[in-house]
């Protein structure tokens, strides 16, 4: 149900970071996410979907992780959120989290049985490929969905004018 697409000029990801030793995937349901989505605060909220075994996902992750590095201390929430299946956050994702050294927040997300029956909440212009990111700032109104992957300009670009 989930596509994974890559666009001409994937770039190669940058080495991992230092790991930071508790990080591990904690599940979040979409009703939670939801909740999440409709926090009114000042801060700029970016949301990742992603899978262990997506390919530009994994590519892209790298520019997630510097975005938060270089924005420390301002107001941004990376949230890293894998569409692995949910069994396999133990044996996968939490490896996979582990070897990248990834500083993000990261969740599996419990979609249910029908994958069909969230996606259009997250976003109806989504069609359910990966790698795909939601920005949301709400003091400005800015919330747009991103069905592609980035590089770190490109969403540095987005991000740092709320910021």
């Amino acid at each position: 149900f989930f596509m994974c697409c890559c666009f001409a000029g994937c770039k190669p990801a940058l080495p991992p970071a230092a790991p930071k030793a508790a990080n591990t995937a904690q599940t979040i349901t979409v009703n939670q996410l939801l909740q999440r989505f409709a926090a009114n605060t000042d801060t700029v909220y970016v949301y990742n979907f992603w899978a262990t075994w997506c390919k530009p996902c994994v590519a892209e992750l790298p520019w997630f992780e510097k975005l938060g590095q270089q924005y420390a201390g301002k107001k941004l929430k990376i949230t890293l959120i894998s569409l692995d299946f949910l069994e396999q956050t133990q044996t996968r994702v939490n490896p996979f989290i582990k070897e990248k050294g990834l500083q993000s927040d990261v969740f599996v997300l419990d979609g249910g049985n029908d994958p069909n029956a969230w996606i259009n909440q997250i976003d109806p212009a989504w069609s359910g490929a990966i790698p795909a990111t939601l920005i949301i700032h709400p003091p400005s109104g800015f919330r747009k969905f991103y069905e592609r992957e980035f590089t770190f300009d490109a969403l540095d670009a987005i991000v740092s004018p709320h910021l």
